[in-house]
C-alpha cells in the first residue's frame, strides 16, 4: 500500500504543480516544460525509493510489459496515479476559484500546432515514445541510480519544449484525465487521444528496449 500512496501523491504534485505553472503562466512554453521536468525530479528523489516514482500509467504499463513489475501492481499503480491525478485538478481548481481551465491537453483548438487527431496521435506516440525509452534505459542500469532521476526529469522537460505547441503534451494518460474530467467540454471528448497515444507509444518504446536494446547488450 506505500507503493500506491507514494503514486498517489507523486501524481498529485505533478499535475497541482506542474499544470498549474502551465495555467497561470498562460502556458509559456520555458516555464511550463520545467515545472514537469522539475516536479519529476523532486517526486523521483522523494518517493522513487519506494514506488519507483512511475506517477504515469505508461511508464507503469511499460514496466508491465518488459516485466519489471507485476499485474497487481500495475493495476494498483495506474488505480491510485488516476485518483492523485484527479485531486490534483481539483485542488487546482479550487486554487484558482473555477474550474473553466485546468491545463487539459487538446487539438484543433486556436494555438495548436495538431490541427487534427492524426497528428495530436502521431505526435503524442513520438514524444512518449522517447520519454519512456529513456526510462527503460536509465533505470536498467546500476551506475545510473543516483542521476536517474534527473535524466528522467531532464527528457521529460526536453519532450514538453516540441509537444506543447501541438498538443500541450500529454505523455501520461492520468495528467491528461483529470483535468479533463473536471473541465468537461470539448476536452472531454478528445481525452481518449491522450490515453491511447501515450500507452502505444509505451508499448513501442517497450518492445524496442525488449527485443533491439536488451537482447544486444
Amino acid at each position: 500500500m506505500k507503493k500506491y500512496i507514494s503514486e498517489f501523491v507523486g501524481t498529485f504534485v505533478l499535475v497541482l504543480v506542474a499544470c498549474g505553472v502551465a495555467v497561470v503562466t498562460g502556458t509559456n512554453v520555458v516555464a511550463t516544460s520545467l515545472a514537469f521536468g522539475l516536479v519529476i525530479v523532486a517526486m523521483a528523489y522523494s518517493i522513487g525509493n519506494i514506488s519507483g516514482c512511475h506517477i504515469n500509467p505508461a511508464v507503469s504499463f511499460a514496466m508491465l510489459l518488459t516485466k519489471k513489475m507485476n499485474i497487481k501492481d500495475f493495476f494498483g499503480y495506474v488505480i491510485f496515479q488516476v485518483l492523485g491525478a484527479i485531486a490534483g485538478s481539483a485542488v487546482l481548481g479550487v486554487l484558482l476559484g473555477n474550474f473553466d481551465t485546468l491545463g487539459a491537453n487538446s487539438y484543433g483548438m486556436q494555438g495548436n500546432l495538431a490541427t487534427n487527431v492524426w497528428l495530436a496521435i502521431l505526435i503524442e506516440v513520438l514524444l512518449t515514445f522517447i520519454f519512456v525509452l529513456v526510462i527503460l534505459n536509465v533505470t536498467s542500469k546500476k551506475e545510473h541510480t543516483n542521476i536517474a532521476g534527473l535524466i528522467i526529469g531532464l527528457t521529460l522537460t526536453l519532450v514538453h519544449l516540441l509537444g506543447i505547441a501541438f498538443t500541450g503534451t500529454s505523455v501520461n494518460p492520468a495528467r491528461s484525465l483529470a483535468p479533463a474530467l473536471l473541465q468537461g467540454g470539448e476536452v472531454l471528448k478528445e481525452v481518449w487521444v491522450f490515453i491511447l497515444a501515450p500507452l502505444a507509444g509505451s508499448f513501442l518504446a517497450s518492445m524496442f528496449y525488449k527485443y533491439i536494446i536488451k537482447d544486444e547488450k
